[in-house]
């Protein structure tokens, strides 16, 4: 038995060190909350001083109040002008895009978190729920490497793979000059804001951390490609490791706390709860379908009732394949329909991608490929074997 125990653990530990483990569940994930994100931006734009900007309800001087209180980080507070607004808001669309595409995915994730937070600080109480679920994500999708499929980033790393097989294969491509244009910007504008002192000793000291940590990982993979290089990875795949389970771990408290607390209200203990919001006019965008699911009681006991059962269940359902990907459809069902019902399509599609990162990699894959050769031109890339000694994919910081 502890022979057993011990092949198991050094199994575990080979499968966490020696690659990005759920590299299709990341992906997912990357494209779900960054297009989740990019869609309510646009949608907004119109409304985007009413809610964030200069001409909202919760002025400047409040959002400043707030933050003095609860130290929220949010770069929106570094000025009051509309031309800084309008520079945040648009660089808020611009990361969305490049996470979403996986182009410069490091560099992406930590834009697209900085954007994230620094519009949902600056006006707490906007948003539906999902805000929520994007705004703890963000931070998560930094510390994970999600771009190693379905991505530009992923791409070039194949075509680099393919034309550059000689011995000095790496040192040609870590010299990557429009990356580290990107990063000596970022360096710039960092040192600029720390002393001005706009950062506060907390933030300063995780975006230097940052900072230095990528260029460590550059420095080590262009002058150090061998013991070094393979340690910088180990970390780099531990760290996302963590990072994807933490991410399992936050929709598993999402539902059993929602599915608990549900169970100690009385609406819900007595099956009329789906009644009500189906009766609010800022939840009814369709009344007449509204009108006619909550005039049946037996489909407003069934849905409420199963909501309830559904979501207490799933967490003690996730080691059993079967039962959880019964529950898991359930769930994504559930969710388009409250965005087609209760018009809260931004809510559905954030709690949609958080349930994706428990959909099978077989599926996504076969989802993949159906998707590659349903474009034009295009069809499904089998990947080849790569000669001893050839860098992966996976060794790129993404």
């Amino acid at each position: 038995m502890p022979r057993k125990v011990d092949a198991a653990i050094g199994k575990g530990l080979a499968r966490i060190t020696g690659g990005p483990v759920a590299p299709y569940q990341s992906a997912v994930i990357r494209i779900g909350f960054s297009l989740t994100w990019l869609a309510f931006l646009l949608r907004e734009w119109v409304h985007r001083d009413e809610l964030y900007g200069p001409d909202s309800p919760w002025s400047w001087s409040m959002a400043r109040a707030l933050i003095a209180t609860n130290h929220a980080f949010t770069v929106l507070m570094w000025s009051d002008s509309r031309a800084w607004f309008e520079f945040v808001y648009a660089a808020a669309i611009a990361a969305s895009v490049m996470l979403l595409v996986g182009w410069r995915t490091r560099t992406a994730s930590l834009l697209f978190m900085i954007g994230v937070l620094a519009l949902q600080n600056r006006s707490v109480f906007e948003g539906d729920g999902g805000d929520n679920v994007i705004h703890i994500m963000a931070i998560y999708l930094v510390f994970a490497r999600c771009g190693q499929v379905w991505s530009l980033d992923a791409r070039r790393a194949r075509r680099s793979a393919d034309r550059d097989r000689d011995r000095d294969w790496d040192r040609d491509r870590d010299r990557d000059p429009v990356g580290i244009v990107m990063w000596v910007v970022f360096a710039a504008v960092l040192a600029l804001v720390t002393v001005l002192g706009k950062l506060s000793t907390g933030w300063a000291l995780i975006l230097w951390g940052f900072l230095a940590a990528q260029a460590a990982w550059w420095l080590v993979r262009r002058y150090a490609p061998g013991e070094p290089r393979t340690v910088m990875t180990m970390v780099g795949n531990v760290v996302h490791a963590g990072a994807m389970l933490v991410i399992v771990v936050e929709v598993c408290l999402i539902y059993s706390t929602a599915g608990w607390y549900k169970i100690t209200g009385s609406r819900w203990e007595d099956g009329t709860a789906l009644y009500y919001p189906l009766h609010l006019a800022d939840f009814t965008p369709w009344p007449a379908l509204s009108h006619a699911l909550g005039s049946s009681g037996l489909i407003v006991m069934l849905i409420t009732y199963g909501t309830v059962a559904v979501q207490v269940a799933f967490p003690f359902t996730l080691f059993n394949r079967r039962v959880k990907n019964v529950l898991l459809v359930m769930m994504m069902c559930e969710h388009a329909g409250i965005a087609v019902v209760l018009g809260l399509p931004f809510f559905s599609l954030a709690m949609i991608t958080a349930d994706s990162v428990f959909l099978p990699t077989s599926f996504l894959r076969w989802v993949g490929d159906r998707v590659v050769r349903a474009l034009p031109g295009r069809r499904a890339v089998v990947p080849r074997q790569r000669s001893e000694g050839e860098p992966s994919a996976s060794t790129l910081p993404v």
